[in-house]
């Protein structure tokens, strides 16, 4: 006869500081995990605080206030009876850690400190954290509030694993999963039967599979169950969350969570045969061999079984089915991540609403899109009875407690506001596509021309320098046309900000509203934008998407969302509409940027994941454009993009905070760490590349500069 189990891991949409909160989202967690019949309940990581409390790590308080909620857990019926894996700081002779805390029955059995520390990209933990030595456990002396309640002077702290009744369970936190040597390959060897991994993983296009292959390879490899939980939501800062809680066994996926949702709380079970792991690793024999010769881990012991008595004699109760990952396309996860990292901005801002300047452009089109998207999960929430959706949704509309939302148009008419804001540069055709789109969303829409504001601030110069600048197309300097478009730019910042302060105001409604960024990475990453122009908003949702992606996206939710205004945006041509159009001139994005959006988003690929100067671009991109272009027009975009790149850094300094969602954004606050005052010239670099590109020409391929990359690495 078999050894059935319940499991239970979650997603839970934790806010950093937010004890209260987190706390209750804990307790309802275990207490739907204890509903389904699980004895194992694993949480995310840090999820007492939150994970994105950043220098708050550093705080006491942010230390004190944990301990308060996990005694506020230790002393609930919801601990009761159960194994739980809560994650939260812990400083252990005066160092700070990451750990999980292991729960038994009302009693700390472990502290398990995080051994391998993310600290790329987002992630900055060794800022905040102290990693722990592998097998190495020590006695931590628990406070004095936790002594009282457990009647426990001490406790285990480090890397050791917990034994039931009926099987053993190992820890992993996050980064763990990530790194070469997991701690689940010697646990596992070790006859570790459920790995348990806590995590504060963000969302990225494209990233899920990634988690998704190394679970699958982890179990694959030495067997086992293994538990995933993530956080889910926005808790803060610029990352969204993206849950997705899994459980697997021997490699196969049994239980998945949503990936996105409005939910605060979503927890995941499987019933598992824990005969399934032991035959799985007894026809391994290999494995046999290295787990006779394995370091013992210290087990801490737990009188608990996971299994019921019941279980194996219920027939009808049968183990969880394997079932293959669900991913969604890039264009579902654009729709549905901004979307609910927008949800979170706004109810928990406690604002009443969005404004966005509608260019008639593909850019804010695109975050318009993303807003009706918004209102579309809210009222589908609202509809399957989420009472956190209803209560945000019913204080934002200022509605009574009988209102529903019903209709994402009717919705999105109370708490999104849109402006087209013309000059005699715009054309009829943008400002006809602002109007339909609002329409089709369903936005409260205003349309202004604002000539005569810019038309002021053109007399106050001329009446101040006695000098009167001209665009190009009419005889101007660059340094004059660029002055004129910025003037128009940087009004419509203005206006933004007061229109969102005052339209509440004038519907006679409270509150007043988020202003709406839409620059997309690629034109962050170039610094084709104004600073301090409607890209200057409070916060993004396509700040690090790229146009390709908004551009494919756009098509996805013409049809997803039965919009067929969508398809007059993709066939525009991308133009700020800055300048005066004549009939031999029209601005264009591209033209006007000296590249293409595809070109560009290739040049941020090799910048930033492929940690490329300008040489090392130069050297790729001559071989994979090498059959449509010479090397030297190669030098020449290559040139071209890092010189514009560097005399815009600065730009990135005051960007909007936007939505994680790209591994090249150029996001200068904690993403992508670089100066923001450079010598554009790149002298050095540029004539290293001007050299190596006459050489190719020339087919002297043996070059000094050439040989050069080749032996970077010795």
């Amino acid at each position: 006869m078999g050894h059935l189990i319940t499991v239970a891991t979650c997603s839970l949409n934790q806010w950093a500081l937010d004890f209260e909160g987190n706390l209750e989202r804990i307790l309802e967690s275990i207490r739907i995990a204890k509903q389904k019949g699980a004895k194992l309940r694993v949480g995310p990581e840090l999820e007492i605080t939150g994970y994105g409390c950043h220098d708050h790590f550093l705080e006491g308080d942010t230390y004190l206030h944990s301990w308060e909620v996990l005694a506020s857990i230790l002393q609930s019926e919801e601990a009761k009876d159960m194994i739980l894996d809560i994650g939260m700081p812990v400083m252990h002779k005066t160092v700070k850690y990451n750990c999980r805390v292991i729960i038994s029955d009302g009693r700390i059995v472990l502290i398990r400190p995080k051994m391998f520390l993310a600290n790329d990209g987002n992630y900055r933990e060794l800022r905040l954290f102290t990693p722990w030595m592998p097998k190495k456990v020590e006695e931590y002396y628990l406070p004095r509030m936790i002594q009282k309640i457990t009647n426990q002077t001490t406790v285990p702290f480090g890397d050791a694993v917990i034994s039931t009744l009926d099987t053993c369970i190992g820890c992993e936190t996050c980064e763990e999963l990530f790194t070469p040597d997991s701690p689940h390959i010697n646990m596992g060897l070790d006859g570790v039967e459920i790995f348990t991994n806590s995590s504060g993983s963000h969302h990225e296009l494209r990233k899920l599979h990634t988690r998704v292959e190394l679970m699958k390879a982890a179990t694959q490899k030495v067997g086992g169950v293994y538990l995933y939980a993530n956080q889910q939501g926005c808790d803060g800062d610029r990352l969204y969350y993206d849950g997705c809680a899994m459980i697997l066994v021997n490699g196969k996926i049994v239980a998945q969570g949503t990936q996105f949702s409005l939910n605060d709380v979503e927890v995941v079970t499987a019933t598992i045969d824990l005969e399934d792991v032991r035959s799985y690793r007894s026809r391994m024999t290999s494995r046999g061999m290295q787990a006779s010769r394995s370091e013992a881990y210290r087990r801490e012991q737990v009188k608990i079984s996971l299994s019921h008595p019941d279980m194996d004699s219920d027939i009808h109760l049968r183990p969880s089915r394997q079932r293959e990952p669900f991913y969604h396309t890039p264009e579902e996860e654009i729709a549905l991540g901004p979307a609910c990292w927008l949800w979170d901005y706004l109810r928990r801002s406690k604002t009443a609403g969005y404004f966005l300047p509608l260019s008639g452009g593909i850019d804010s089109c695109a975050t318009a899109t993303i807003v009706a998207s918004m209102c579309r999960l809210v009222v589908a929430a609202s509809q399957a009875g989420n009472k956190q959706v209803l209560e945000d949704a019913r204080r934002m509309a200022g509605e009574c407690e009988s209102y529903v939302p019903s209709d994402p148009r009717e919705f999105a008419n109370r708490i999104f506001y849109t402006c087209y804001m013309g000059t005699e540069h715009s054309s009829k055709e943008t400002r006809q596509r602002a109007k339909d789109l609002a329409s089709v969303i369903g936005s409260y829409h205003t349309d202004l021309d604002m000539d005569s504001v810019v038309v002021s601030i053109h007399s106050l110069f001329s009446f101040v320098t006695g000098k009167t600048p001209r665009y190009r197309v009419h005889g101007g300097t660059p340094a004059e046309n660029l002055a004129l478009q910025n003037i128009q730019a940087r009004l419509r910042m203005l206006l933004a900000y007061l229109f969102a302060q005052m339209m509440p105001w004038v519907r006679s409604k409270q509150g007043a509203l988020l202003v709406l960024g839409s620059a997309n990475v690629d034109e962050s990453l170039r610094g084709y934008l104004t600073k301090y122009d409607c890209s200057s908003a409070d916060v993004n949702p396509i700040g690090a998407i790229s146009k390709t992606d908004l551009t494919s996206f756009i098509g996805y939710a013409r049809d997803a969302f039965d919009m067929p205004i969508l398809g007059s945006f993709l066939d525009a041509t991308p133009t700020a509409e800055l300048e005066p159009i004549t009939e031999n001139y029209t601005q264009s994005d591209e033209v006007d940027m000296g590249m293409t959006y595809k070109e560009l988003s290739q040049y941020g690929r090799l910048r930033k994941v492929e940690q490329c100067g300008p040489f090392s671009m130069f050297y790729k991109l001559v071989h994979e454009w090498g059959e449509k272009m010479r090397p030297t027009e190669v030098a020449a975009k290559v040139k071209r993009f890092f010189f514009y790149y560097s005399i815009n850094r600065h730009k990135m300094t005051t960007l909007t905070p936007s939505y994680h969602a790209e591994a090249y954004s150029p996001d200068d606050n904690r993403f992508d760490l670089r100066p923001f005052l450079y010598n554009a010239s790149w002298k050095w670099q540029f004539g290293k590349i001007d050299r190596a590109a006459a050489a190719l020409e020339s087919g002297s391929s043996h070059t000094k500069e050439l040989v050069d990359i080749n032996s970077q690495v010795d």
